[in-house]
């Protein structure tokens, strides 16, 4: 099947099946490989790419789901001055040891200061929830998150 997709502000079209995960059409069909396959049952936050500003798991969403809605990768989060100021805070802090996971961390990041431009420690570990890193970078993941909401790291 067809498909035509807005990914990070460019119109692409695919020619998928409908059943085949958003994941592997960005990298499989498209080659843009900086989102991550990390687990396969949206557990480890890996995949996470916004799909009109709402942190997903591409992992486990069908390409034809998408439909005209706009999907952001970590290709493209830094065009938006949030995402920008998250990649920024990241690379300040020095947040990744292996890196793995961190286009994931840096998605779910980018769309809770979207939502929530200043949140307290409770909010940034539930919007974190779910988003894993096997080398436990998390106090400086939140430090990070905390430095591009201006609330010092």
């Amino acid at each position: 099947m067809a498909f035509t997709l807005t990914i990070n502000g460019e119109t692409r079209s695919v020619e998928v099946e409908g059943d085949t995960p958003l994941l592997w059409v960005l990298r499989d069909t498209l080659g843009m490989v900086g989102t991550k396959f990390g687990c396969g049952a949206a557990q480890c936050g890996a995949c996470t790419v916004h799909i009109d500003g709402a942190p997903v798991r591409a992992c486990i969403t069908p390409v034809r789901r998408v439909g005209d809605k706009k999907v952001v990768t970590i290709e493209g989060v830094g065009k938006d001055p949030v995402g920008a100021k998250v990649q920024e805070a990241w690379k300040a802090i020095d947040v990744p040891q292996c890196g793995y996971c961190q286009a994931g961390q840096i998605m779910s990041a980018t769309a809770l200061l979207s939502a929530n431009p200043k949140p307290d420690d409770t909010a940034i570990d539930e919007a974190m929830n779910g988003n894993l890193c096997r080398c436990a970078t998390y106090i400086r993941i939140k430090a990070a998150i905390k430095a591009a909401s201006g609330q010092g790291a």
